[in-house]
């Protein structure tokens, strides 16, 4: 429906709203999941959460969710619009996890390889993870790239606690 009135690019931004909060909240993902509590609570949480911050065709949306009593599913239901929409608009999720924050150029050196290689827009996702000690890693459609220095150091363990001296006595 919102790809019919023109709304797709707004009904995206609305659901990743959604869904961050819906990451974010684990008491509102309790309350979503109680069966006892009455649809019209569900609707005015909702509202009062969403309705100052979406369009109107979203929170249609919502209200709909509520109704056919699938608001357990919510973070589910806003995962599974996200990636279509990235699908239908040739849109590739990657990762990319350093040890240490990355400046722009090195991001868009990342977004325009990985666009080469898979031909699709590039979005990224860039994380900081101290453990890894240098290096990098990048995640995309079920690949991973791995030159982290950790990995490494543990390939060369793995590598030498295995002996291939033979002795010939």
């Amino acid at each position: 429906m919102a790809s019919e009135t023109g709304q797709l690019d707004a009904a995206n931004a609305d659901m990743r709203l959604v869904n961050s909060v819906c990451n974010e909240n684990h008491l509102l993902n309790t309350v979503f999941a109680n069966p006892v509590m009455p649809e019209g609570k569900k609707v005015a949480i909702l509202s009062d959460l969403f309705e100052q911050h979406i369009a109107k065709i979203s929170m249609l949306f919502l209200k709909f969710v509520v109704r056919k009593r699938r608001t357990i599913n919510l973070k589910g239901i806003s995962n599974a619009f996200i990636e279509m929409y990235r699908e239908a608009n040739n849109i590739i999720r990657t990762d990319l996890v350093t040890a240490d924050e990355t400046d722009e150029q090195t991001r868009e050196r990342v977004r325009k390889a990985i666009g080469a290689y898979t031909k699709k827009d590039v979005e990224l996702n860039a994380k900081v993870d101290p453990d890894i000690i240098g290096g990098f890693s990048i995640t995309f459609d079920n690949n991973m790239y791995d030159a982290r220095v950790s990995s490494m150091i543990a390939k060369l363990y793995k590598e030498f606690s295995k002996n291939v001296y033979e002795s010939k006595l």
